[in-house]
């Protein structure tokens, strides 16, 4: 394989996830009087760390979320990943495979750690996953589509970002990878693949991945 590290996006990559938290999040904005549609929230916050539903909500309508905003929504979508929650298909195929080629790999996520932890227990991924291998928009000062976050991921990977390349599935991903100079593929399950731009490939399987990535 060409690359040193595999930098994968958790929500959408990893675990099926964003289905379940963009209902979730439209539903609650929508509860607190701003309303918000399945497919608002997939196109305004997928891929997105939370102060992006803040500032977002702030700048279209001038008012500030609840303090207790994000616990709450937490608490929902937790307790949904347990009913609920599974891996994304076929990858644990591509975590076998990188495994076994000797391939590092490791998680860039816009989702807090608690957020990543819980979902990885839920599926099974935690398996795969060690405590050093995982890291968050918590971890930096700005999230996607800032570099901020692969950048931190690779320097504490101690590979160079041109010998990094990033799974993703959400613009705001793809514009974070190219920022930090890396390759990305983009995995267009749930996202059309007009709005990844500017990556190196696509594939809507994720059993088609380690192909690309050879």
């Amino acid at each position: 394989m060409r690359y040193e590290l595999v930098i994968f996006d958790n929500d959408g990559v990893l675990v099926d996830s964003e289905p379940i938290s963009n209902t979730l999040l439209a539903g609650y904005l929508t509860e607190l009087g701003h309303p918000t549609s399945y497919e608002e929230s997939l196109r305004d916050y997928m891929g997105a760390a939370m102060h992006r539903v803040h500032d977002l909500v702030l700048e279209r309508t001038g008012q500030r979320l609840p303090e207790d905003f994000d616990e709450v929504f937490h608490g929902r979508v937790f307790a949904a990943f347990e009913r609920e929650l599974e891996p994304v298909a076929g990858v644990v195929e591509v975590l076998e495979k990188l495994t076994a080629d000797g391939v590092p790999y490791c998680v860039g996520s816009s989702g807090s750690h608690e957020r990543i932890r819980v979902g990885h227990r839920k599926t099974g991924l935690d398996k795969w996953f060690g405590d050093g291998l995982v890291f968050s928009s918590q971890d930096v000062g700005r999230g996607k589509p800032a570099p901020d976050l692969f950048l931190y991921a690779a320097e504490r990977m101690g590979v160079a970002p041109e010998k990094c390349v990033v799974v993703e599935d959400s613009p705001l991903g793809v514009q974070a990878a190219v920022a930090a100079g890396m390759d990305v593929y983009g995995f267009t399950a749930m996202t059309p693949a007009e709005r990844l731009v500017g990556v190196n490939g696509l594939f809507a399987d994720m059993r088609e991945l380690p192909r690309l990535l050879a």
